[in-house]
Formats: structure tokens, sequence, C-alpha cells
């Protein structure tokens, strides 16, 4: 039986941007390159450190404010002079949910 952890170690942020590039509308990829969904990556695992979410020894789910968590990227983004549109961080946010929907880290809640 797959466990949670065995998930977050088969999380590879190597394949996370490559698995997110592809999935990019061809426009999008004139803008968004590698660096950008790794910058992009680390801050929401910034984020998640900052909130709390990330504990290596629990295995209880969390909720994520998602606005809450583009405000701070868009924040890091302004401060870092990143070139990225709101559109932009959402596509790289939507993109690495679907990876780890794939692997089986993230559900879609049931309402």
């Amino acid at each position: 039986m797959k466990t949670q952890e065995d998930d977050l170690l088969e999380y590879d942020e190597d394949a996370a941007v490559a698995f997110i590039i592809n999935g990019l509308p061809d426009e999008a990829k004139e803008r968004i390159d590698d660096d950008k969904i790794e910058y992009i990556l680390d801050v929401v695992y910034e984020y998640y450190d900052e909130k709390g979410l990330i504990d290596e020894d629990s295995t209880e789910e969390a909720s994520i404010d998602e606005e809450d968590m583009l405000n701070f990227i868009m924040k890091c983004c302004k401060k870092d002079k990143m070139n990225l549109t709101e559109d932009d961080i959402q596509l790289i946010m939507d993109g690495e949910y679907e990876y780890g929907k794939s692997l089986g880290i993230y559900r879609e809640d049931e309402e």
C-alpha cells in the first residue's frame, strides 16, 4: 500500500518542471521557462513552510488557501523582479497541482 510519505519521495522537481512545461499552452511557453517554474515552485514551498503546512512527521491532509498563496507568490515575484503575470503564475500552479495529482499527493475536494 502506498503511503503519503512514498508519494513525497516520488516528487521530483525536474520531472515536475518538465510536466508543467509540457502542459503549458504554446503561447505561454514563449514567456515561461524552466527557471521561472523552478522559482515559483521554490516560492510555493516557502509558502508551505511559513504557513506550517510542511510537517515531515505528519500525514494529515492540509487545506490550502489558494488565493492567499497566489498573493504570497505575487509579492515574492514583485520583490524579486520576476517578470510573471498573475495568469502565468496560475498556469504554473495549475501544472504543479496536476503533477501532484498524477503522483497521488493531491486530491480534489469532494463537495
